[in-house]
């Protein structure tokens, strides 16, 4: 009896590339997620980040639903929404309003770090302190959405007919602990912080408490993916990338400054180079059948339930691509 296909789920950052407006991000954002929808892939997710202009999902709930308003079936939603950022009675009312809109489409993601730099955090009126009431603010959130209030007299209008399932996001194992007491999903950052992944997955399967949610534990963990029809041609796509992104992230406030690809290199075999480049340790590159054996390898090594892939190709038309070869191979493989 052939096994049942890894579910897939697709983590969309809505990168603003060079020479591109943001309104072509999204667009190419729509493109990816009816990629991801036709290719099997059990969900769409997007990043609440702020002050970068190489990414262009700051305002997550909108996107959501603008992807939505433009897809049929796969759900959509937040990976995730930075809770210290925003009111929880905000949140709900946003997800809410989603979940009516789109029944049965809307997840909500949530983390507790600021997406931003301490000047933007200041910038989004965010208390230093915010992320210390982190879980009674996940609770305050959920009763919102359940119709269980915990503040006297005060309801999220709309409140969707179905509860927008939550999912705790982390990179640490506070997360995991977390999710683990609140009997919620868990989903590690394993695509760009990938130290403590393993260490994080025991500690939320050891001491998960089922919930109204959730009986048993589960498990999403992230990777990237390069996939092409040819070997070289996705390790190159893959060096592109990462070459962009490290150029984006060291010359961060420092605007005009062009690296080229020969000091870019050159930073990477670098001590604090090699410690951003093993930032993405989690990445599969290749062809559909090497990026199908390694995803699996990964969720089983970490015992994820679920991968969630960041398809990173500069070219909108490669990252459409990779997203429909991965569909194709580690989805129709079973």
């Amino acid at each position: 009896m052939a096994a049942s296909p890894l579910p897939l789920a697709l983590l969309d950052l809505a990168p603003i590339t060079a020479g591109q407006a943001a309104r072509e991000s999204f667009e190419a954002s729509v493109a990816v997620a009816r990629a991801a929808e036709r290719s099997g892939y059990r969900r769409v997710w997007y990043a609440e980040h702020h002050n970068m202009p190489s990414i262009a999902s700051s305002a997550t709930s909108v996107l959501i639903g603008y992807i939505a308003a433009r897809t049929d079936t796969i759900r959509l939603g937040a990976g995730g929404i930075m809770l210290p950022n925003h009111s929880p009675l905000v949140i709900a009312e946003q997800f809410g309003t989603l979940a009516t809109l789109f029944p049965g489409r809307i997840d909500l993601g949530l983390g507790r770090a600021p997406g931003s730099d301490q000047n933007t955090m200041l910038a989004l009126r965010r208390d230093p302190t915010s992320a210390d009431s982190f879980p009674q603010d996940v609770l305050e959130l959920q009763g919102y959405l359940s119709g269980k209030t915990r503040v006297p007299g005060v309801q999220a209008v709309p409140r969707a007919p179905e509860v927008v399932p939550l999912y705790i996001l982390g990179s640490s194992l506070f997360g995991a602990q977390l999710a683990a007491q609140l009997g919620l999903p868990y989903a590690f950052a394993s695509h760009f912080a990938p130290a403590h992944l393993h260490q994080a997955v025991e500690i939320y399967r050891e001491t998960f408490q089922p919930s109204a949610q959730l009986e048993q534990p589960y498990v999403i963990a992230g990777a990237n993916v390069f996939a092409a029809e040819d070997h070289d041609e996705a390790v190159r796509q893959m060096t592109v990338a990462y070459r962009a992104r490290t150029r984006a992230m060291i010359s961060r406030g420092a605007v005009g400054t062009n690296f080229t690809d020969a000091e870019i290199d050159a930073f990477l075999a670098s001590p604090n180079g090699r410690q951003l480049a093993a930032m993405t340790k989690y990445t599969a590159a290749g062809t559909p059948e090497e990026v199908r054996a390694y995803l699996e390898d990964f969720a089983a090594s970490c015992g994820a339930d679920e991968v969630i892939v960041a398809h990173y190709a500069s070219e909108i038309d490669d990252r459409v691509r990779s997203v429909e070869l991965t569909g194709e191979a580690v989805l129709k493989a079973a």
